[in-house]
């Protein structure tokens, strides 16, 4: 019984690239607590890679969850967002993208209460339900299309036709990596290409990114250095941003 069982566990994983303890407990008529042995089982024979929540297959791309990012360097992403959450004025249409940083530019949105007249626009949906207590001083706009695990993040297909029929006033945009090199990157590449499409539809884009990620490359290439504004950092040791302002890039250091 346990082993038909953790074959159906590991098929559900091998269909959907990721799996929730929550998600697979229903599915397969079972408790979360038998749901994650198996899990820890399938994980000792090498068959799939535990994350924060649940599983993958080995050699996917190691994104950490929403949840657990938000953990990490979570002082400097709380200064990085009252940073960010400044540089935004009222009547502006802004796009906000996803991610745990640009979750604490969210809160600290919510914060402004000066703001008025404000749209945004995202395609995550954690940001999107952090931004409701300011309702209605503000308008928030979810993209709508495919949705994606570990990030609650909205992308291509469907992503995209929204995106196109708006002009934004500003892009604050995250990531996995700041590089003199090789730009800006990221390890999502759905993600990555909706962050290019904004980018080519603002007026205006501003990076947010603890100092973690700088002096990091990941596969997906979001811009050049050049394409941004500014980078709103925080945490980050004096000569990576040294470096960064040297290429010419603006840095806050928050």
């Amino acid at each position: 019984m346990s082993e038909a069982r953790r074959r159906e566990l590991l098929q559900l994983v091998s269909a959907r690239g990721f799996v929730r303890v929550a998600d697979a407990s229903a599915d397969l008529g079972v408790s979360e607590v038998t749901i994650r042995a198996d899990l820890t089982e399938l994980e000792a024979r090498g068959s799939v890679v535990r994350v924060h929540g649940g599983a993958m297959l080995p050699g996917a791309i190691r994104e950490p969850s929403l949840e657990s990012a938000r953990e990490q360097q979570s002082q400097a992403k709380r200064a990085i967002g009252e940073r960010a959450a400044g540089l935004v004025r009222s009547g502006d249409s802004v796009f906000l993208d996803v991610g745990s940083t640009a979750l604490a530019v969210a809160d600290a949105l919510v914060e402004r209460r000066d703001l008025h007249d404000l749209t945004v626009v995202t395609n995550g949906l954690s940001i999107a339900l952090a931004l409701e207590p300011a309702l209605p001083r503000m308008t928030v706009i979810v993209t709508g299309g495919t949705l994606r695990p570990l990030q609650h993040s909205l992308v291509n297909p469907y992503a995209s036709q929204l995106i196109d029929s708006l002009r934004f006033d500003l892009a604050i945009i995250g990531c996995n990596g700041v590089d003199v090199d090789a730009g800006v990157t990221n390890v999502n590449l759905p993600e990555t290409e909706v962050k290019r499409q904004v980018m080519r539809q603002s007026a205006r884009c501003i990076l947010v990114a603890d100092g973690s990620k700088l002096g990091v490359t990941e596969l997906g290439v979001v811009g050049a250095l050049s394409d941004f504004e500014c980078l709103v950092t925080s945490g980050a040791a004096a000569g990576a941003i040294g470096i960064l302002t040297t290429a010419g890039l603006r840095v806050e250091n928050a």
